[in-house]
Formats: structure tokens, C-alpha cells, sequence
């Protein structure tokens, strides 16, 4: 069995049965990300964002089993989502959504390994997009996360609920709205896509 795999280690944040908002607290954990902008279904950016994040995580692996190391799972693609007005989220207006795409690492990942794992598959691929990617950590502390099961554009109501959830427990949003995609849209059936989302937050006084 592999010696790391966030769904198993994680199962909390990776793998959580609530499909209403509830509270977790989140470590900091090792990423490799890339970012950009506008819409993600369109964007020809966005789709040689993620083949280039892709393309660096099975190098990691590759990289690491060929020094001895502990094989580990790739985890799903994870993505970071903000822009000007929180309502375009709401609305689905996706080309004013920016974004940061990951993609989990583990514990021992450090931000050497990613560079030399980045100019090895820059010069295997050939994907300019790849030099794009980074070493990220991310601690997002107390969050909001529920379980959604569904098209991703059907994740408008959850979003406008959560503003009340937080209200009612004296919360605001801190932090940028975080997604990780359980299914593949390639294969899976829309309505049967689960898709983890999660809000950060802080006292809101």
C-alpha cells in the first residue's frame, strides 16, 4: 500500500458524508499549485494549467520511488477560487473567477524537489505551462466544508446558504472559497460528481 494518500490520512477534509455546512479545522498541508483566470469549462488556460500540474505531480512520484522513497497516492485536483464580488460564484458567471488549481502533496514534498521536478517534466513535456508551477503551503484553520453531490453549477444554493450558517454561529468569510473534485467530470455522470467545498473562517468581530 502506498505510504501516503490524503484520502486515507486526511479523510476529514477528503472524504467527509455532510452535505450541509459544518465546522473543521484544517492543517497546513503541501501543495503544488498554478494560477489563473476566467472560466473553467472555456479557458484554454485553465486546461493547460491543469495538464501542467498533472504533469509535474507524476514526476514527483516517479522521482521519489526512484530514490527509495515512499510511493504515495496523487491526490484530486483541488481548487482556489476568488474574485472582485463573491456574488459571481453564486451566479456562475465564471469568466470573472480567478484561480489557484492543486494538487496535495506529502509531508516530506519540499520546494526543491518541485523545482527540479519541474524543469524535469518542463523538459520531457515540453508544456510551457509548466513552468508556471509552484511549491504552496496553505493553513486554512477553522473552516465551513460540506459534501456536494451534483453538477458543479449546482453549487449556487450551498454558497448563498452559507453566508446565514455563518451569521448564525458569528462567522465571516476569511480566507478564499476552496473546492476538491472526488469525481472525474470525464466519466462520471453530473449528478453523481461529489465535490468537497470549503470556506474558511474567522470571528466576524
Amino acid at each position: 500500500m502506498p505510504g501516503y494518500d490524503p484520502k486515507r490520512e486526511l479523510k476529514a477534509l477528503y472524504a467527509p458524508k455532510n452535505t450541509d455546512w459544518a465546522f473543521v479545522d484544517v492543517p497546513e498541508q503541501r501543495f503544488i499549485a498554478v494560477d489563473g483566470s476566467g472560466n473553467p469549462n472555456t479557458s484554454q488556460e485553465y486546461a493547460r494549467a491543469v495538464q501542467a500540474l498533472y504533469a509535474v505531480a507524476y514526476t514527483i512520484k516517479f522521482a521519489v520511488r526512484r530514490a527509495g522513497g515512499d510511493d504515495f497516492v496523487v491526490g484530486p485536483l483541488e481548487g482556489l477560487w476568488w474574485a472582485e464580488d463573491y456574488g459571481v460564484f453564486t451566479r456562475r458567471e465564471k469568466d470573472a473567477w480567478h484561480w489557484t488549481m492543486l494538487i496535495s502533496q506529502p509531508p516530506w514534498v519540499d520546494e526543491e524537489l518541485v523545482g527540479q521536478s519541474r524543469q524535469a517534466a518542463l523538459a520531457k513535456k515540453r508544456l510551457p505551462a509548466i513552468g508556471g508551477v509552484r511549491f504552496h503551503t496553505l493553513h486554512e484553520g477553522r473552516c465551513a466544508q460540506l459534501l456536494h453531490i451534483g453538477p458543479y453549477d449546482d453549487e449556487g444554493p450551498a454558497l448563498a446558504r452559507l453566508g446565514d450558517h455563518l451569521a448564525a454561529h458569528g462567522l465571516r468569510h476569511s480566507g478564499l472559497h476552496h473546492e476538491i473534485y472526488l469525481g472525474d467530470p470525464r466519466r462520471a455522470a453530473p449528478e453523481k460528481l461529489r465535490t468537497v467545498l470549503r470556506q474558511p473562517v474567522a470571528p466576524s468581530t
